[in-house]
């Protein structure tokens, strides 16, 4: 009997230490967020504290600081806000306690943004419903190693490829998708959603089924932080590779490697490329210096004219590079940006220069600014109009 508790004793010692960030009290966690519909309540346990704020993306910033609302502490220490009028959609939010940033130890989903990592939230509602997994088929996502020649190493991309591709014999058409400024193969799985996205939107027959390239856009980096062989390095949103042309040039290294690795349909009717910010920037450049490539271009809030001393050649010239991406065709150039983005400006200059060309485009003014919000929503309604 002893040797029989002796074991037990062993067994469940071992147990806790293997899971040793487990809660075993038994005390009564808190709920937060405690989401009804599109009723949300905050909430923090923080007892010795002199003040508690919620910083959301949904505040309106503070000029270059992001906007945050106090919170009301109760008589048992604990600090709450109430909001009851979220739109369905995916919000990130963290706690500044005593001026310190902190998430929400009560909620375990969480996503980086560059540097950041935020608590996460989703409101559910029609607007939002393709970034939930729905009982529906999925496709695969893989994390893929290309050689660069070019940039003498090798680097890492995301790939989604769509249901049912590893049973069929199937070519399918294929979009490159870049990420923003700061951001990496990740950003457009995590922040943007962009297998949930298309897996409902494949499942409802709204588009076609393809595959998804989503490359490292920073070449300075060859992979998401902590992903490769610089290790756990300090990570910077201004790399030393934005406007070196380095993306642009070396792209076609990309294509190859996605047209010699997966059963692809191989021509422009059958290529799309599209991306947000830097990435929107990298897509403009890259189809006008491969004029016959692309026949669907999507610029999301896109950065649109590099600085004034970047000379890469990849640059320069860009009317004549338009001049014969129009001239040898293509089937969409959408442009979406917010009413209150910072970038409006650069945009509305640039569909001005398209429209003197008589430069055919779809246009595409949202609500609200540089939001992965707006981003969401842009990829969920361009993939509908890819491959007709």
């Amino acid at each position: 009997m002893k040797i029989k508790f002796t074991i037990y004793s062993l067994m469940l010692g071992s147990l806790m230490f293997a899971q040793e960030n487990l809660d075993f009290s038994g005390k009564k966690n808190l709920i937060s967020p405690e989401i009804n519909g599109q009723n949300v309540t905050f909430r923090l346990l923080a007892p010795n504290a002199n003040s508690v704020k919620l910083q959301g993306n949904w505040f309106p910033s503070k000029g270059m600081e992001a906007g945050s609302v106090d919170l009301q502490k109760d008589k048992d220490g604990v600090w709450s806000f109430t909001k009851n009028d979220f739109y369905p959609d995916i919000y990130t939010y963290s706690f500044i306690v005593d001026g310190v940033k902190a998430n929400d130890p009560n909620n375990s989903y969480q996503v980086r943004d560059v540097s950041s990592v935020m608590s996460m939230m989703l409101i559910d509602g029609k607007p939002s419903e393709n970034y939930k997994v729905q009982n529906v088929p999925h496709g695969t996502v893989s994390k893929r190693w290309y050689q660069s020649k070019g940039l003498k190493e090798d680097r890492r991309l995301t790939v989604y490829t769509p249901p049912g591709y590893e049973n069929s014999k199937e070519k399918f058409p294929v979009l490159y998708l870049l990420h923003g400024m700061g951001g990496d193969e990740e950003a457009w799985m995590t922040l943007g959603r962009a297998s949930q996205i298309l897996d409902n939107l494949i499942a409802q027959g709204k588009a076609k089924p393809m595959i998804v390239v989503m490359p490292n856009g920073h070449t300075s980096n060859s992979a998401a932080p902590g992903e490769s062989s610089k290790g756990f390095y300090k990570i910077d949103m201004r790399t030393p590779d934005i406007f070196s042309g380095d993306m642009e040039t070396y792209f076609k290294e990309i294509m190859d490697f996605t047209e010699s690795s997966y059963r692809v349909k191989a021509n422009a009717e059958n290529r799309a490329v599209a991306g947000l910010s830097m990435g929107g920037f990298h897509s403009l450049y890259i189809s006008a210096n491969q004029p016959k490539t692309f026949d669907y271009i999507g610029l999301f809030s896109p950065a649109i004219l590099p600085p004034d001393e970047k000379k890469s050649p990849v640059y320069q010239n860009l009317d004549e590079k338009l001049k014969a991406q129009q001239t040898n065709s293509y089937k969409l150039y959408w442009i979406a940006i917010g009413k209150t983005d910072f970038l409006y400006k650069n945009v509305e200059e640039y569909r001005k220069k398209l429209d003197k060309m008589n430069f055919k485009y779809q246009y595409v003014e949202s609500e609200g600014g540089h939001t992965w919000s707006n981003w969401r929503t842009y990829l969920n309604d361009f993939l509908p109009q890819l491959f007709k």
